[in-house]
């Protein structure tokens, strides 16, 4: 059984910067991709950014593109989510999720086979 743990979330002012983690158990992976979305009130959740774990290949949103770094620790099953000038249409609760096999990044909800409980992320202004 996968389990993925989020943390990392808080409250930070407009501009600031915070790194979420994913750790992964119950396998090792080296296929697949991981990927971290959000979901803000009332809305979809939606992709955020990519990684495959084989080759490190990255894909991002544009809205988080040059302000979020994705990237992997493959030793220690862990992806994190470096978030930089960060702004309050940045809140929301953040999740990664995890697809087991396959090639490339996949940008929908539903391709991902599992889940982790979300961590949230506050952005003031």
């Amino acid at each position: 059984q996968v389990q993925l743990i989020e943390s990392g979330g808080g409250l930070v002012q407009a501009g600031g910067s915070l790194r979420l983690s994913c750790a992964a158990s119950g396998r090792t992976f080296s296929s697949g991709s991981m990927a971290w979305f959000r979901q803000a009130p009332g809305k979809e959740r939606e992709f955020v950014a990519g990684i495959t774990w084989s080759s490190g290949g990255t894909y991002y949103a544009d809205s988080v593109k040059d302000r979020f770094t994705i990237s992997r620790d493959n030793a220690k099953n862990t992806v994190y989510l470096r978030m930089n000038s960060l702004k309050p249409e940045d809140t929301a609760v953040y999740y990664c999720g995890a697809k087991t096999l396959g090639l490339g990044i996949k940008l929908t909800k539903e391709q991902y086979d599992y889940w982790g409980q979300g961590t949230q992320v506050t952005v003031s202004s």
